[in-house]
């Protein structure tokens, strides 16, 4: 698979030490430290006039998936993860279960420029729970050993135990990471990640990465096993944090605040962290100018609100252009309710101008967005084109995958499965896809869900068609796709029979050149999808909805790519001492495996 080979040619080590991040609740010095640049970076042209530049040779118009630097920089990360009951959250409500990295919610900032290469060293101190660590966007060319998907790249990391991830900043952006293991993630393992690179338009500040996640005063494993019987639908958020704080559902906790310097223009790289809640953003009375999504520059438009699928970024700016003061940053939900609700009634952060009081809250809630009904944007240009060629794409049964509900008894009880083509998938967490390849066995068992592409570097398209009327943010691992079109939203998608993709009369609406392109993207309710990636990256990538209640009830697929390439492209052997670890560990586990086994 890809690995550790990826850092051949880098040179010597030019930072050590670990990266600073200070996230709401953590010790400010708690295993983590700023990092120490021992030489002189490469001079960069990056300014507030003139951010398309980047370095010599490298600006906004450089294709990253063809050329990218080589900084010959190494950042160091030591994430631990600890286990906490009764932890009083950024909302001032105490939740049951609390896991968290480096003692913190969210878990530290990884930040990196462009070209560089990130090692992060994840230590499990968790009481009974295995663990493994998903990068979500980063591309990992030549690299799937380091995806962090247990199952399918990774056995868990063992508690006690530790792993050290590798991989190379190729792309540049906002992004995040996650536990996946089983519904983990939930109970807080999580943060964030900033890649600096150049932008498409010019700005003087920039306000970092502000995450927005709902939050649930449960324990994840307990809302999970309440979801088993019918009708095994996800109960609403407690509340909905930025950036680790925000109001509880009675009025416990604190606002977040974000300073904004008048007349200057500020950078905001909004990121939704959810486990189930995919929302509308708003900042009452400005408008926010969208200059990248998901990794992938695009020419900057202006709106003045947007829609984020659980997983989705948007890099945006923002003018400081009015009076001194207090703005509400508002979360809105679709008016279906179906893609999330909370029982926190107007979830919101305060965008506060220097010179405005500290401790006023706005006084103006704003008007309330367009209902987006649950569809995010698909009229995004990305400055760098992708076009398949319209001949290429034959919508056949061996293209087609459909999504739907069953019931059925496990246990001797009635319970839901989310099935992608009639099979939910349930990995092995001792057994996963790589450590398949590394004994020359190609006999996966049917619920691993595997769907082979063996052609290289050719765009393989895939049709996804949804027969119930909830609607699902879709994840690719390994990389971005081409969204050619979809269905049109439905207000009540229930009201209508499944929407399957007819070629005679749906073609038409196909988008071939230069389609917007992301890593994640909305399934309609009823609905169909159709996307594309080019099979330039050897491996097993997962293909899953990002509600982790849904991808723990098995909605859920792995593309094994050009699998006569893995063992060249990735060192398969490097999985060994971790699923050794593992199988000794999980023998005698009380904790076992009771869903599909991925995160989160």
């Amino acid at each position: 698979m890809r690995g550790t080979h990826l850092l051949h040619g880098l040179g010597c080590l030019l930072f050590s030490g670990l990266g600073k991040a200070a996230p709401f609740g953590s010790s400010p010095d708690l295993d983590v430290s700023p990092a120490v640049e021992l030489v002189k970076r490469a001079p960069t042209c990056n300014t507030p006039s003139n951010r398309a530049c980047w370095t010599t040779g490298f600006n906004i118009n450089t294709d990253y998936e063809a050329n990218f630097p080589a900084t010959g920089v190494v950042r160091n990360y030591n994430f631990v993860i600890t286990e906490h009951d009764n932890w009083v959250g950024g909302d001032g409500v105490a939740k049951k279960k609390a896991m968290l990295i480096n003692g913190g919610f969210p878990g530290p900032t990884i930040k990196a420029d462009w070209g560089d290469t990130i090692r992060v060293t994840v230590t499990n101190n968790l009481r009974v729970n295995g663990t493994s660590i998903h990068w979500h966007g980063i591309r990992m060319l030549n690299n799937n050993v380091n995806d962090g998907a247990n199952g399918i790249t990774e056995c868990p990391i063992p508690p006690g135990a530790s792993k050290v991830y590798t991989f190379r900043a190729e792309q540049y952006g906002s992004s995040w990471y996650h536990s996946h293991f089983s519904s983990q993630y939930a109970n807080g393992v999580v943060g964030t990640i900033q890649i600096d690179g150049p932008a498409s338009l010019p700005y003087d500040e920039d306000l970092g990465v502000f995450p927005i996640t709902d939050w649930y005063h449960g324990a994840a494993d307990e809302i999970q096993h309440s979801l088993i019987p019918p009708p095994g639908a996800a109960p609403p958020s407690d509340s909905v944090l930025f950036n680790g704080k925000g109001k509880g559902p009675n009025g416990t906790g604190s606002y977040q605040r974000v300073k904004l310097k008048p007349g200057k223009r500020h950078r905001l790289r909004i990121i939704n962290t959810s486990v189930d809640n995919t929302f509308t953003v708003s900042l009452v009375n400005h408008q926010m100018t969208v200059i990248e999504s998901d990794f992938v520059p695009v020419n900057a438009f202006t709106a003045s609100s947007l829609f984020l699928a659980v997983g989705q970024r948007y890099d945006v700016t923002i003018d400081a252009s009015q009076p001194i003061g207090n703005y509400w940053f508002n979360v809105t939900f679709a008016a279906s309710g179906l893609c999330g609700v909370s029982r926190t009634p107007f979830p919101a952060a305060i965008f506060q101008y220097e010179g405005a009081s500290n401790t006023a809250n706005p006084t103006i809630r704003g008007t309330p967005p367009p209902d987006s009904k649950c569809e995010d944007l698909a009229s995004l240009v990305p400055i760098i084109s992708r076009s398949p060629p319209a001949g290429s794409f034959t919508a056949t049964p061996n293209n087609n995958i459909d999504v739907n509900l069953a019931v059925q008894n496990w246990q001797g009880q009635q319970r839901v499965y989310w099935k992608v083509k009639g099979q939910d998938m349930n990995i092995t967490w001792d057994e996963p896809t790589l450590e398949y390849l590394a004994k020359g066995n190609m006999n996966f068992p049917q619920r691993y869900n595997v769907f082979q592409v063996p052609q290289s570097n050719v765009w393989s398209f895939w049709v996804v068609e949804n027969l119930l009327g909830v609607p699902h943010p879709m994840h690719l691992h390994g990389h971005d796709f081409l969204i050619l079109g979809r269905s049109p939203a439905l207000a009540d998608p229930f009201s209508v029979a499944p929407r399957r993709y007819n070629d005679a009369t749906d073609r038409g609406s196909l988008r071939f050149s230069n389609p917007t392109r992301r890593d994640t993207t909305m399934l309609p309710g009823n609905g169909w999808l159709v996307v594309a990636f080019r099979t330039d990256n050897p491996g097993a990538w997962l293909f899953h909805c990002h509600i982790a209640w849904h991808v723990s009830q098995g909605l859920s697929i792995q593309f094994l790519e050009r699998v006569q390439d893995i063992p060249q492209t990735v060192p398969l052997n490097s999985i060994k001492p971790n699923c050794d670890a593992w199988e000794a560990y999980y023998a005698n586990s009380p904790f076992k495996q009771f869903d599909s086994g991925l995160r989160m």
